[in-house]
């Protein structure tokens, strides 16, 4: 499908939204692959032409989650491995089975992460370090580790791609009794903003998601049901939780040639909540 036709010093150039939004031929990687918003962004890759290969600490959740995308016809095809990012033997045993399997990698989505729940005095101190160890650590030590492979992919004109999944949690100060997590996360968006700024000149855009709620196994305490998904939804400004359609459209934005300039941004999935306040200050005094 056309949609435009833009002019330069080269003369017109035909655009269609393959070409804005399409990863055909390109290899990706995506932790965490198997289920909620992981699974979202592995099936939208695969819908974009892409070869995906998603990992899990899990290996049937991926497996099941590979056969059932490929199942859907799409253009591209997800491949699954068994992977742990929690450890630096871990990290290291993804980033040897990525590179028997592909000589080059275009995009690298970090999803993998874990949560823990606490009451203020009585979180333990061993979800700070486990929680840490995983969405921080484990991010940051495979992002570096597979640098070489993403800059020996990347041109001037087609950036590599990685995307860190943040949270709204942190990009607001709310913490909901998940203290690690909230803050991990948003050590997950400076270090979005460290990398984009320091990968630049070597053509890979870093970017993140901070997803408010979405329907997924991390959140099924909360939207397992469809009524109280739609008890959450009601407290979301925009009214709802957010769908495997916002994921996929977001994820092939960034990784398209529509995102092909952009780096260094936290993208708030999120309906609304980073933009929740307090009330009028002055609100009362005014009734």
């Amino acid at each position: 499908m056309q949609i435009c036709k833009v002019g330069d010093e080269t003369g017109d150039t035909d655009l269609n939204l393959h070409d804005l939004y399409g990863v055909s031929g390109k290899v990706a990687l995506v932790t965490g692959g198997g289920t909620g918003i992981g699974r979202m962004i592995a099936e939208a890759l695969v819908m974009g032409g892409a070869r995906v290969l998603i990992c899990s600490r899990k290996l049937h959740s991926v497996e099941a989650a590979a056969d059932e995308i490929n199942a859907l016809g799409h253009g591209g095809k997800a491949e699954a491995f068994a992977g742990d990012v929690g450890s630096e033997a871990g990290v290291a045993a993804i980033v040897a089975e990525v590179q028997a399997r592909t000589e080059m990698l275009n995009i690298l989505v970090n999803n993998a992460g874990i949560t823990w729940g606490a009451p203020l005095g009585q979180f333990p101190h061993k979800a700070w370090s486990k929680v840490m160890g995983v969405n921080v650590d484990g991010l940051f030590h495979l992002t570096q580790s597979l640098l070489p492979m993403l800059i020996g992919a990347a041109s001037d004109d087609d950036p590599s791609r990685v995307i860190n999944l943040g949270s709204v949690m942190g990009s607001t100060a709310m913490g909901d009794g998940a203290y690690s997590y909230a803050v991990s996360k948003a050590a997950v968006h400076h270090m979005t903003r460290i990398l984009g700024k320091e990968l630049a000149g070597q053509r890979v855009t870093v970017n993140a998601f901070a997803p408010g709620p979405f329907r997924s196994k991390m959140t099924a305490f909360a939207t397992g049901t469809d009524a109280q998904s739609d008890k959450v939804g009601a407290d979301v400004p925009l009214g709802r939780v957010g769908s495997p359609e916002d994921m996929a459209a977001a994820t092939l934005y960034l990784c398209g040639r529509g995102g092909s300039y952009v780096t260094g941004a936290i993208l708030p999935l999120c309906g609304g909540i980073h933009l929740q306040t307090s009330d009028n200050l002055f609100r009362s005094a005014l009734e």
